[in-house]
């Protein structure tokens, strides 16, 4: 029988070496016997274990590599790099067997080329779950340690001192994170077996203590305690979910946990209440804006210049609107711009940049392209109303330049007062839906633009309203394409030039109202 004693519990490097030894001497796991000495002495350097575990001729400083017996055989002792990865986290298992069982996996390896791709082997399936044991217990402590601070006479920072009951063998692999995490400030790790300290330069490790060491509650921990009873949420208590990511055996050192029991008690309770409670009412950044007086109501009997007013007013009044989010972000309310009583009105879907530093309406890319179909029409622009169904731009910021983002429906329907006034006080004889949002908002439904442009649509005032493309669309599609496309969509707009209000009142062919 042969003896290896490791220096530690972790001693991932002592085992390497041995194993090498082991396995060039032909020696079978039966054979071997293994152990630790006492966990008391100083620790060895916490391993290196390279890929080249188990193989004879990996490495200048391994004796093996000197070793005239190695022979033609060394090629067979090689490892998957994974069984590394393996070794490194079943070493720190808290069974006492798990050597044996590394030392039995690495000799059939090693005398089974097939077990590496054999994925139901009992004995590897136990070492990847006592792999897998492991990693939970490091990411548990890194969660659960709770640190307090401690006075150290000749020292001008407190000593912040934790205790901690680890599962398996973690502490020595675990103190890198915690040196990363808390570089700045002095601390200790307490544990039954081993402790750690850092001082701001170098980790110290040491023998273990008891609950006992590790200090008393303080009054930050009470600012704590008082934290985490506000923040419970009865109506998210799901006890099996938390015990699963923080088992019970980790509450005896968590002083929140004290908590659970008398808040979990309540919950039903504080849950009914929840319920019972009435809707709180909203608050409100800007205070929203007084009704319209009737006397300003429009109609298209009224004068000119009281609607011009009116109209006036209702811009003013549109500059303070904060009534969805993006009023908030954007540069300024884009009113609508033309004549009262403009007999064709043509309404967008939202303001784009330009029109939001500038304040006016199709001044973009998009309202050029509207300038060139005006043109082409023979229309003058200054006789035409224009505006959009949404007053303000919205966007998202990508480095210096904001790009277009369509508003949400909600968005858009806390707009739609303002678009009604805007066509109750100018009273247009015939309406221009210049795609999908104009159409939905100025008829109250949604429908296909594509298989709708060029046609006429009633809205429940009585008013016709003619749709088709916004002129964004065409610049979204195929450039070999838009002389066509635009020459379709002009053709499209032409026949609102061509109807008047007197002959949507008296010509049955202005189009099939629907």
């Amino acid at each position: 029988m042969r003896s290896c004693v490791l220096a530690a519990e972790a001693d991932l490097a002592g085992f390497r070496a041995a194993a090498r030894v082991l396995l060039r001497d032909g020696i079978a796991p039966s054979e071997v016997g293994w152990s630790v000495r006492d966990a008391a002495v100083a620790p060895l350097a916490f391993g290196d274990a390279d890929a080249a575990l188990g193989q004879a001729g990996a490495g200048p400083d391994a004796q093996a590599d000197r070793d005239p017996d190695a022979g033609p055989d060394a090629a067979a002792r090689r490892v998957p790099a994974d069984f590394v990865a393996l070794c490194r986290d079943v070493v720190l298992h808290r069974d006492p067997q798990r050597f044996a069982r590394l030392y039995r996996l690495l000799w059939r390896l090693c005398h089974e080329p097939s077990l590496r791709h054999d994925a139901l082997d009992a004995e590897m399936a136990l070492a990847r779950r006592m792999a897998q044991a492991v990693r939970r217990d490091i990411h548990k402590m890194r969660a659960f340690v709770r640190f307090r601070p401690v006075d150290e006479p000749g020292h001008d920072t407190p000593l912040h001192v934790a205790w901690f009951e680890p599962q398996h063998h973690i502490l020595e692999t675990n103190a890198p994170f915690f040196e990363r995490r808390f570089a700045g400030m002095r601390w200790a790790i307490l544990t039954p077996e081993r402790s750690v300290r850092w001082d701001g330069r170098a980790l110290q490790f040491g023998p273990g203590g008891v609950r006992a060491d590790a200090p008393a509650a303080d009054a930050g921990e009470a600012m704590w305690l008082t934290y985490y009873r506000s923040i419970f949420n009865p109506a998210r208590l799901k006890l099996r979910a938390m015990e699963n990511e923080m088992p019970r055996r980790y509450w005896r050192n968590l002083p929140e946990a004290a908590l659970i029991a008398p808040l979990a008690a309540e919950a039903n309770a504080r849950r009914a209440a929840m319920i019972e409670a009435p809707a709180t009412v909203p608050r409100r950044r800007i205070v929203p804006l007084a009704p319209a007086p009737r006397s300003i109501a429009a109609d298209a009997a009224l004068p000119v210049e009281v609607r011009g007013a009116a109209w006036a007013a209702e811009r003013d009044r549109a500059s303070h609107c904060r009534e969805c989010p993006i009023g908030e972000h954007a540069t300024q309310t884009v009113w609508g711009e033309g004549p009262i009583g403009a007999r064709v009105m043509l309404v967008g879907e939202q303001p784009g940049d330009r029109e939001d530093l500038e304040g006016r309406p199709f001044v973009g890319p998009a309202g050029q392209l509207l300038a060139r179909a005006i043109q082409r029409l023979g229309w003058e622009r200054r006789a035409l109303y224009l505006t959009n169904a949404v007053k303000h731009f919205k966007y998202e910021p990508r480095g210096r330049r904001r790009m277009h983002k369509t508003a949400a429906q909600r968005e858009a329907d806390a707009c739609a007062h303002w678009l009604e006034r805007e066509i109750a006080l100018v009273a247009p004889g015939v309406i221009v839906a210049l795609g999908a949002t104009a159409a939905r908002q100025l008829l109250g439904h949604a429908l296909p633009v594509q298989k709708a442009r060029g046609q006429w649509f009633t809205r429940a005032d009585g008013r016709r309203v003619l749709v088709t493309l916004h002129p964004s669309a065409l610049l979204r599609g195929d450039p070999a394409a838009l002389g066509p496309s635009f020459d379709a969509w002009v053709d499209d707009l032409s026949r609102a030039g061509s109807v008047s209000a007197r002959d949507l009142d008296s010509d049955p062919t202005a189009g099939t109202p629907r």
